[in-house]
């Protein structure tokens, strides 16, 4: 059954996008984050596997407010190609039995617990069987996640691999679809130091 995901990610990037205010600083350093998590996935079956999370840098305020435009202006399908052209990467993710792929959107914002919320937005690889069959869940083009780290470096978070975006314009918001029941959960998410050089 398909209904927006409203619980975790939408708020947060509907806030991001919609509002393009804060300040993000881009680092020199090759890598600023590193993540590691659990994942357990409850649809259909219980599934379970690591992932590690890289990020390069931080989406940068020019590139929120140009992605907010073309959402609001031309739809999602111009988001995504926009999104596809945002060089250089934010950073990449990959599991243990998968290649990597590569993440287009990466905000950061500091909470006043101490802790720290980071969004994240990709495209979602259509397979091959999707495309030639044209299935609707090849309409769900985006992966999101939202995670929320503590002070003492370890959090949680969500993701949707596969998301419908779209922004009504009558209530101004941002509009998450979640092609399954409910998202992925990230659980024992760990900021891992990076290694000496």
């Amino acid at each position: 059954m398909n209904r927006p995901f409203r619980t975790l990610a939408a708020p947060a990037l509907a806030a991001v996008l919609v509002s393009a205010a804060g300040s993000v600083t881009v680092a020199d350093e090759p890598e600023l984050l590193r993540l590691s998590a659990y994942s357990v996935d409850l649809n259909n079956r219980v599934r379970t596997n690591t992932i590690d999370i890289v990020i390069e840098r931080w989406t940068t305020p020019e590139e929120v407010a140009n992605l907010r435009a073309v959402l609001v202006e031309k739809g999602p399908d111009k988001l995504l190609s926009t999104l596809q052209k945002i060089k250089p990467r934010c950073g990449y993710a990959r599991t243990s039995t998968s290649l990597g792929w590569d993440i287009y959107f990466a905000r950061e914002t500091q909470l006043a617990s101490g802790g720290r919320k980071i969004v994240l937005a990709s495209d979602r690889p259509i397979s091959m069987w999707e495309a030639r069959n044209s299935t609707r869940s090849s309409e769900y083009e985006f992966s999101l996640a939202e995670i929320h780290i503590g002070p003492d470096g370890k959090g949680e978070g969500k993701a949707i691999p596969a998301a419908k975006v779209t922004y009504n314009k009558e209530t101004k918001t941002l509009e998450i679809e979640d092609y399954r029941r409910e998202p992925i959960r990230l659980n024992e998410v760990k900021v891992v130091p990076p290694k000496d050089k």
